[in-house]
């Protein structure tokens, strides 16, 4: 399924591709990724030879009915691994040892370091739990890669997708082996992220913002309910002044009406 597939997008989408010298023939490696799109997973994939293995909820492999199963065959066919979301501390923890199994039977591992797609199409903050750990943990070298245009083509709320080319640049790998084993160390896990990101950024070009996705997501999420806010309260002040206007415009024809009452009088 992963061939029909991505020969249907590339056919499609036709997305260019630099780099492809760096992605190892045989042998594990992780593929660390910015996350522009819920697309990336696909796209990425699709113009590679190797299967590449990336996390997804459990439940889109568990969902019932025709929907559900047909759905459960597309995430299998393109790589998803599924991960139990339920525990003490979520999917993180089953994510990194989903991660380390991949990555020690000698394939090739999927990550977003930013651990969210991007609210606004800006590099963010990346997590040092996962992308760090898993390397770590197993001295595979973490080719960085940067999705190009991929937001553009089916923006939230937007039903159908655009057809337009968007690009993938791989980078050269990158080595920690000199830090395996120190993965319970949070600043070697940090440094590692780090060094990471930045290579992720020159290749993709992308403003660098120092704070995680979810805070800026967060952030958004709190100015469009400020907003929302402000305008009901316009609103309220508006049709409260105008009950007002409507009122004194009411008491004034009826001290005109009375006063040309008692003027006939």
């Amino acid at each position: 399924m992963k061939f029909s597939i991505g020969g249907s997008l590339k056919l499609a989408f036709r997305p260019w591709v630099e780099g492809l010298e760096n992605i190892p023939e045989r042998g594990p490696a992780i593929l660390a990724s910015n996350h522009l799109s819920f697309s990336d997973s696909f796209f990425l994939p699709a113009v590679l030879d190797r299967k590449v293995t990336f996390i997804a909820k459990a439940e889109y492999f568990t969902a019932p009915g025709v929907k559900g199963k047909l759905t459960a065959a597309f995430f299998k066919g393109v790589g998803q691994l599924p991960v139990d979301r339920s525990g003490a501390r979520g999917a993180g923890e089953a994510a990194i040892k989903a991660g380390i199994q991949v990555v020690e039977s000698g394939g090739l591992f999927g990550i977003y370091p930013e651990g969210t797609r991007s609210p606004d199409g800006r590099l963010y903050r990346g997590k040092p739990g996962g992308l760090a750990r898993v390397a770590l943990a197993t001295g595979a070298p973490v080719i960085p890669v940067a999705m190009i245009d991929t937001e553009k083509i089916q923006p939230p709320g937007q039903v159908m997708p655009k057809l337009m080319r968007p690009g993938i640049r791989i980078g050269k790998p990158l080595d920690f082996s000199r830090y395996q084993g120190m993965d319970g160390d949070r600043f070697i896990l940090r440094s590692v992220t780090d060094e990471v990101m930045y290579e992720i950024m020159k290749l993709s070009g992308q403003e660098y913002v120092d704070i995680y996705a979810t805070a800026a997501k967060r952030q958004l999420a709190d100015e469009v309910k400020a907003k929302a806010e402000e305008a009901k309260r316009a609103q309220k002040q508006a049709q409260a002044a105008g009950d007002e206007d409507g009122r004194a415009q009411s008491q004034e024809r009826a001290g005109d009406e009375d006063g040309t009452e008692r003027s006939g009088a």
